[in-house]
């Protein structure tokens, strides 16, 4: 299956290529016609007031081929800002889809005999459709450098983004680093303080000793301690000499 459909994908390319330049001719007659046709209602007085024939028949097929010199140009100036396209294949496969639509067109309606009429008109024709695919293809080649140039102008907006987008990052990063380092420095001065003793609790370790210290008459779980003075003092005392008897 893969085979088969690599061997059948240049067709289908050059294909579709042939169907966008007749696309392209046919669109740029049916558009210049309709314009030839408004400036030929504007300017036919203009043009049979004109003192020369030669500058008569000059006009007339300006204004016949005004799609030829003026449409098509500006389609394949569009086509090559969007697309990929060999400029004088474009511009001649267009221009002759185009011209062999005009030519049946006017067979049908005049025979064998409009094909060429001979004369000045025949040769300005001729020379008209010479200088439509020169043009066009030139106008093909202007879009395809005005779209290189866009291209160019686009990847350097985006490699100065990148650029501006990795020193954000790197400031990004900086100031992360700086703050992970605040924050370990804090940790470190607040373990150091929790470890060392407060002074107040040193101060008052020996007044709660002192206060803690039994006094000489404090009692201890419910028994009266007594000291040495105590025992002293609550010895028997002296009981008077009954031997002598009261004299008589």
């Amino acid at each position: 299956m893969s085979p088969k459909t690599s061997v059948l994908e240049p067709l289908r390319v050059r294909i579709r290529r042939f169907q966008f330049i007749v696309g392209l001719g046919f669109i740029a007659l049916v558009a210049g016609s309709a314009l030839s046709v408004s400036l030929t209602l504007r300017l036919s007085l203009r043009v049979q007031a004109l003192p020369f024939m030669p500058l008569k028949i000059l006009a007339a097929v300006l204004l016949e081929n005004v799609w030829l010199l003026g449409v098509l140009p500006l389609l394949c100036y569009g086509a090559g800002r969007v697309m990929e396209l060999k400029p004088w294949h474009t511009a001649g496969g267009a221009a002759v889809s185009g011209s062999a639509f005009v030519i049946a067109l006017g067979f049908v309606q005049g025979g064998v005999d409009s094909l060429w009429m001979g004369g000045l008109g025949s040769v300005l024709n001729v020379v008209a459709f010479g200088a439509g695919v020169v043009v066009s293809a030139k106008a093909l080649m202007m879009g395809r450098a005005a779209a290189a140039r866009q291209s160019v102008q686009t990847q350097a907006k985006a490699e100065e983004r990148k650029s501006e987008y990795d020193e954000f990052l790197r400031a990004a990063e900086q100031g992360g680093a700086r703050l992970e380092q605040r924050e370990a420095q804090s940790a470190a001065t607040a373990s150091t303080a929790a470890d060392a003793p407060s002074p107040v609790a040193e101060a008052s370790a020996p007044v709660a000793a002192s206060e803690s210290a039994p006094g000489p008459t404090e009692e201890r779980a419910g028994q009266v301690v007594h000291l040495p003075e105590q025992a002293v003092s609550s010895a028997p005392a002296e009981t008077p000499d009954t031997s002598k008897t009261p004299a008589a």
